[in-house]
């Protein structure tokens, strides 16, 4: 069976299993692309953060611990907003249980909008990005990671289990629809050049102000191996952006 978007982690055993490997200290989210998006964004005092596809919204409980004013998440699965809405009581946030395509953005609302390993299931990115610039304050930044295009190419490598041993990068300039096979089930993304990302944001009024392809850092890796598997290939995409006036 397939699944788009938010709806596989709607399957009990896939949101388990998802979770399990999203705890671990040497995940990728957690090792790589984590301390990228800190830095990024750098300084969240007093401002009012739209986190699209938000999961469990554990990173929106974090940037309130850190002074944000607000946070509002936007996620597509009913089991994640459960948690979410879980891990907000008490704070000054707010999930919306609705896809990202089927979100209404208000006008100059935010000062940052953050989405972490997210956009690469979403078909349309360049309606999006519009989006997202429109709903985002004077000066207001844009910082987002999804999967790096060298392994949403292909995934023939996949045919050993998740854990690649080598990657086959093909069809690269192919861009659309991609079949993953992923904890035990198939996901559809869509594989995007970094050049359409650039060239997107730059069309939506974006400015780039920093790109990252996720160097790994021993620091954060509490294996040796998988540090070192870890610096073979990139897995991780992450833009830094600010809102054009004029």
């Amino acid at each position: 069976m397939e699944f788009r978007g938010a709806s596989a982690y709607n399957q009990p055993d896939f949101f388990e299993q998802y979770m399990n490997r999203r705890n671990r200290q040497d995940s990728p989210n957690n090792a790589i692309e984590g301390p990228i998006i800190h830095e990024l964004i750098g300084d969240i005092q007093d401002k009012c953060i739209l986190d699209l596809g938000c999961g469990d919204a554990r990173f929106g409980k974090e940037l309130l611990h850190k002074g944000a004013k607000h946070y509002t998440g936007v996620e597509g699965s009913d089991q994640m907003v459960e948690s979410a809405r879980t891990n907000l009581i008490g704070q000054n946030g707010t999930v919306f249980c609705e896809t990202i395509e089927a979100h209404t953005f208000p006008k100059e609302t935010f000062d940052l909008v953050t989405s972490r390993f997210v956009l690469h299931y979403i078909s349309d990115i360049r309606n999006l990005f519009q989006d997202i610039h429109q709903t985002l304050k004077e000066n207001g930044t844009f910082v987002f990671s999804v999967q790096h295009p060298l392994t949403t190419s292909a995934f023939v490598s996949k045919q050993h289990g998740d854990k690649r041993g080598s990657w086959l990068v093909d069809d690269y300039f192919l861009e659309g629809e991609r079949k993953e096979p992923w904890i035990n089930q198939t996901v559809v993304k869509y594989h995007r050049t970094i050049e359409h990302y650039f060239s997107a944001l730059r069309h939506a009024g974006f400015t780039v102000l920093d790109l990252r392809e996720g160097t790994p850092e021993r620091e954060h890796f509490s294996s040796e191996e998988e540090f070192l598997r870890r610096q073979r290939i990139p897995v991780v995409l992450v833009f830094s952006c600010v809102k054009d006036i004029g």
